[in-house]
């Protein structure tokens, strides 16, 4: 049986949104801005491991060619990711939610576009272990919502931004959890794991 995880950065009132300053939001490039040296290679170390240990990667459409658009040999060369999780990422199988992408960038890649819970719940069944979801945030509000997410992993960045979209900005009842594991990374970061209370 699958465990969806869901992991993510975010400010400390919950902004998920533009962490690298690509999308336009005014408040973006919070992740550069915030983040020191010795903060970035526990992160890196952190996001690396975690790729290791998945057993399959959960996007979104837009995510799924954001990741895709950044797996290049300029951004390895240049230090902007870890060539150890590219690989890593590169070689999972990649399942995509969505109902306009027809053919992916990615190579390992199946394209799920019919109903995202009936088909999600499908994969959990399939796939035996951890199953990763970055970003993807209108599914990530899916999976809460229908409670296929297991587990939640936060790392938190010491900005207030004030503004943003938010991961739980729509929830339509109470979803509990319980805190399994907090520690520091670096300097100034923190990370979170939790797991929803089922039932």
């Amino acid at each position: 049986m699958g465990k969806i995880v869901i992991t993510s950065n975010v400010t400390l009132d919950g902004v998920v949104q533009d962490p690298d300053g690509e999308e336009g939001f005014e408040r973006g490039g919070w992740f550069h801005q915030y983040v020191g040296a010795n903060d970035l290679e526990d992160w890196v170390a952190r996001e690396t491991q975690e790729a290791l240990d998945a057993e399959a990667l959960l996007l979104g459409g837009r995510t799924s060619e954001w990741f895709a658009d950044r797996m290049t040999a300029r951004n390895e060369a240049e230090g902007r990711v870890s060539p150890e999780w590219a690989n890593r990422v590169r070689s999972l199988p990649k399942y995509i939610v969505s109902s306009t992408l027809e053919g992916p960038q990615w190579s390992n890649a199946t394209v799920l576009g019919g109903d995202a819970v009936k088909e999600v719940s499908e994969l959990k069944r399939k796939v035996d272990g951890e199953i990763l979801v970055y970003g993807s945030y209108q599914l990530v509000r899916t999976l809460i919502e229908h409670n296929l997410a297991d587990e939640l992993r936060l790392a938190v960045f010491p900005v207030v931004l004030g503004s943003g979209l938010r991961i739980f900005d729509e929830t339509s009842d109470k979803k509990p959890l319980h805190l399994v594991d907090t520690r520091k990374m670096g300097d100034g970061l923190v990370f979170y794991t939790y797991e929803f209370v089922q039932g």
